[in-house]
């Protein structure tokens, strides 16, 4: 899961991206309004995170405009004021949810997985595919009842592909997902992850599951 952060207060920007990055989502930060506007519009992301007060361009303008352009992406709305006017602005101008200044990160948290939950699907907390289960509430992935011990960045991308289960997904789908803009990726990134998956996978299961479509991507079938 890939989450944008536009917060120009870098002490702030710095506890989420590092809060964010510690549970395993990949995390771009921003520090003015045309800067956010930018990346929003032209990147897929999961989850915004938009401070209202920002310099160039406040968030309420680039909600709107996200909105005017039919992307969907879920908006979390910060600001420091706490005003009933404040928060009807924020979400009349096509915000998701609210929180106001100072807030604790496991609320933030637990805002964020609200949202996922209702764009994502993530009702079901235990995703399936064939003989491998991933437990989203502990980040715990099981073959045949047995854990398989993964990385964070491994356990990302293995939720990313389980939740595009029977559907091919190509490289720049996952790295854009799994992987945020600071990260250093080589030319081969994804093909290693895929190697180290499958041999953790394979180690308790006698079945592949993760597919290599050549010339277009990867997918991971729920075989039975």
């Amino acid at each position: 899961m890939r989450i944008l952060v536009v917060e120009d207060d870098k002490k702030i920007a710095g506890f989420l991206c590092k809060g964010l990055t510690e549970e395993n989502y990949a995390v771009d930060v921003f520090y003015n309004g045309e800067d956010g506007e930018y990346w929003s519009i032209n990147n897929e992301y999961d989850i915004i995170i938009l401070d209202i007060m920002l310099p160039q361009k406040n968030g309420v303008e680039i909600c709107r405009k996200l909105r005017k352009l039919n992307i969907s992406t879920p908006i979390i709305m910060l600001t420091a004021k706490d005003t009933t006017e404040d928060k009807i602005k924020g979400l009349n101008s096509g915000a998701d949810d609210y929180i106001s200044k100072p807030f604790s990160f496991a609320e933030l948290l637990a805002r964020i997985k609200a949202q996922l939950r209702r764009t994502h699907d993530y009702n079901s907390v235990i995703l399936k595919a064939g003989e491998l289960e991933l437990d989203q509430s502990s980040r715990r992935a099981f073959v045949n009842g047995s854990e398989i011990y993964l990385s964070g960045r491994e356990y990302a991308l293995l939720e990313y592909l389980m939740r595009n289960k029977n559907k091919i997904v190509t490289e720049t789908q996952i790295i854009e997902h799994v992987w945020d803009m600071n990260s250093e990726i080589f030319t081969n990134v994804v093909n290693v992850y895929i190697h180290h998956l499958r041999k953790k996978i394979t180690e308790n299961s006698g079945n592949k599951i993760i597919y290599t479509i050549r010339g277009r991507g990867y997918i991971l079938k729920d075989e039975k």
